[in-house]
């Protein structure tokens, strides 16, 4: 007990900024350096302490919802601070945590765009890496006092820390008569440079960047609810703003990208990609065109957790019968990659890409015969099967796509090819015979097309 009290008051008088808060973790709750310190010297303590250890009563949220809401919407840094941190203390639960009092989203009027408020102050700020001004190094003419190149403000004030404007481009030296009748240049960006009352310096961006991470870690736990599902798959502003915080993953800060990602994921199931030419308000002009191809800019990323979340994801989203007319033009590409993280050594992602294969396969015969013609899609198919794959369920949804493929006459030219492969697992493996018997009856007892249209011309 001695010690955690001593590792409370370390994390009290630690640092002036704590750092970055773990992803499903409060916000503003990582430990300093000396509670860290005495955390790991507590070898001995029990389970039960570890992780947050702060409950909040379920009737918190009832009382100051509307204190939330106008939290998030003043700006200010201490309110929003104290409102981000109560959310994530609401919405947050160990996976072995046996509370349920989770706020629904439902519950709170207006939190959802308040929250979402605080990813587009950021996302409007927010500047793509290639367009942040680095600092320039000068070495033509640094020693004399006008150089003729650049502005002579730099070259007259090297050491000045505070930046001014400068007098032009060009030639330092102006024609008095010049400079009367031409009005003061002034470098385009030049203010983007200034800290004044409505600029913001490092440590401010920082900040507000701090806040939509934490907002969309919120979003994240949110959409985990039953309750909030229907809601934010229906509101269009939500939608938007995930889909375009995935869009520019390039640029983003990764854990937001992450955030928004899971959230579109568990919101798949009901996600129907119309909503963005609906009639309802749009606050992002998000197309579902460009849905799409954020989803595959994810599906190509290097990164594990969001390739195999995208592949997930279009698994969900090609099960909604709408969703197929936007999906399609772009399967050629999918099932390339889908097929490539088949080879992958990662067993979550070889899971996530038959998942998606799966419900792809079952969608018409065109899927099928595109799937079947990929190069090696049959090949790691049956890779997944024989190696075999620790989840008995992914085995068994890859044995269900090649049965899918084999029901098309099409196909049993490329999938006869592989018929000593398909009779090994079906007298070795007793889990997949069933499957392996039917694919390999599709293929040996039916006729062939030419056979078929002989006895129909000739009445055999």
């Amino acid at each position: 007990m001695q010690k955690r009290e001593q590792g409370k008051q370390g994390g009290a008088s630690g640092g002036s900024a704590p750092p970055a808060a773990k992803r499903g973790r409060p916000f503003g709750s990582g430990s300093s350096n000396a509670a860290a310190a005495a955390a790991a010297a507590d070898t001995t303590a029990p389970s039960t302490l570890l992780g947050p250890s702060l409950q909040v009563h379920s009737s918190f949220a009832d009382q100051n919802n509307k204190r939330i809401v106008l939290a998030l919407q003043s700006g200010l840094k201490s309110e929003l601070t104290w409102a981000l941190n109560t959310l994530t203390l609401l919405s947050f639960k160990e996976k072995d945590e046996v509370r349920k009092d989770a706020t629904p989203l439902a519950k709170i009027p207006g939190l959802l765009d308040a929250l979402l408020q605080v990813i587009d102050d950021w996302r409007d700020i927010a500047l793509p890496k290639e367009l942040v001004k680095t600092p320039r190094v000068r070495l033509l003419g640094t020693n004399s006092v006008v150089t003729g190149f650049g502005n002579e403000c730099e070259a007259l004030n090297l050491n000045d820390s505070v930046p001014r404007p400068s007098l032009g481009h060009g030639s330092s030296v102006m024609d008095t008569s010049t400079q009367k009748s031409t009005p003061k240049p002034r470098p385009s960006e030049w203010w983007f440079d200034e800290d004044g009352l409505f600029n913001l310096d490092e440590e401010g961006r920082v900040e507000k960047q701090q806040c939509a991470v934490a907002a969309s870690n919120i979003l994240r736990n949110f959409s985990f609810m039953p309750d909030n599902e229907v809601i934010m798959a229906q509101h269009r502003h939500c939608l938007e703003t995930v889909f375009q915080c995935i869009e520019d993953h390039i640029i983003e800060d990764e854990e937001l990208v992450t955030n928004a990602l899971e959230t579109i994921v568990n919101l798949a199931p009901l996600l129907d990609l119309r909503i963005f030419s609906s009639s309802k308000p749009s606050y992002i002009k998000i197309t579902e065109k460009r849905a799409v191809q954020a989803i595959m800019g994810m599906l190509g990323s290097a990164v594990k957790a969001w390739h195999c979340a995208a592949a997930e994801l279009l698994g969900r989203l090609i099960i909604n019968p709408d969703n197929e007319p936007f999906l399609l033009p772009f399967t050629p590409q999918i099932y390339k990659r889908l097929v490539d993280l088949l080879s992958l050594p990662a067993v979550d992602a070889q899971a996530a890409a038959v998942g998606a294969l799966y419900n792809l396969a079952e969608v018409n015969m065109d899927c099928r015969l595109k799937l079947a013609s990929e190069r090696w899609a049959i090949d790691r198919l049956l890779k997944v099967i024989k190696t075999p794959h620790p989840v008995p369920e992914v085995c068994r949804k890859a044995a269900m796509i090649l049965e899918s493929l084999v029901s098309e006459p099409q196909n049993r030219a490329l999938l006869l090819a592989y018929e000593n492969a398909f009779a090994e697992i079906l007298f070795s493996d007793g889990r997949y015979s069933d499957t392996f018997a039917r694919i390999l009856y599709e293929l040996t007892s039916r006729p062939s097309n030419r056979v078929a249209t002989a006895r129909g011309v000739w009445g055999m």
